[in-house]
């Protein structure tokens, strides 16, 4: 069971590409067309071209390339800013709006075409959204699983809640938790393979791997293959063994 992940992208065009033809060598040294590349979610938000990833994701499935998309806070952030004017986040306070610098939501909307001079007001900012985001975008972030299985790995934008069943796990964990999941040392059964938590580099927890090596902070973007529960980060010079802390 030969799977691909990359950890969170937040705008990064350009190393998603990086990523993505690392991921190629690999495919054509093992000679395996159909093994899946799961993307981990955060798509969007602080870096330059958000909107280029999500195209970039958007029609090269609909052309279909094996890949999978799951769904991260960010994404969901932007796609309810753009949908949902009186959606607020559980997890935010009620004056952090997605226009936030803390966010990054206005680089998103930059990369639309939109033009800050100051800064943006909310309801003025989303009725400009709502004209500059094609549709299919929002109806792309808005479909996007937020768990997937394949072999020994669950894969999970953020984590999960420990010692609650999959099928009982909220979206808000899923998109959103920390703690308890980092603080956790419990085999979960299957290895969770996540992001959300930024790190220097991807690390190996062995009950969890946290691939969000900072792309959104100027880090580089984590591409890795997984083989059973063997995990290996792609580099320049091929493969290496990602094992546990």
């Amino acid at each position: 069971m030969r799977s691909y992940a990359i950890g969170d992208i937040h705008g990064h065009l350009a190393l998603l590409h990086e990523a993505h033809h690392r991921i190629d060598v690999d495919r054509k040294r093992c000679k395996d067309a159909d093994a899946p590349v799961i993307h981990l979610g955060d798509l969007v938000d602080r870096g330059p071209d958000s909107a280029g990833v999500i195209r970039y994701l958007r029609e090269g499935m609909a052309e279909g390339a094996p890949w999978e998309v799951l769904k991260g806070n960010h994404d969901r952030l932007f796609e309810k800013f753009v949908s949902e004017p009186d959606w607020q986040d559980p997890h935010l306070r009620d004056d952090v709006t997605y226009l936030h610098p803390a966010i990054g939501g206005a680089q998103t909307l930059m990369s639309y075409g939109m033009y800050r001079t100051t800064s943006f007001h909310s309801d003025n900012a989303r009725v400009q959204a709502r004209q500059a985001v094609p549709p299919e975008d929002i109806a792309f972030l808005r479909d996007r699983p937020l768990a997937l299985g394949y072999g020994d790995v669950l894969h999970v934008h953020a984590g999960i809640r420990p010692g609650v069943p999959l099928e009982q796990q909220s979206e808000q964990d899923l998109v959103w938790i920390r703690d308890p999941f980092l603080m956790d040392t419990r085999d979960h059964g299957q290895l969770i393979l996540h992001g959300h938590s930024a790190l220097p580099r991807a690390t190996h927890y062995r009950n969890r791997v946290n691939i969000d090596s900072s792309a959104a902070y100027g880090g580089p973007l984590t591409a890795v293959v997984v083989e059973g529960r063997d995990v290996f980060l792609l580099t320049e010079d091929g493969r290496a063994p990602l094992v546990p802390a």
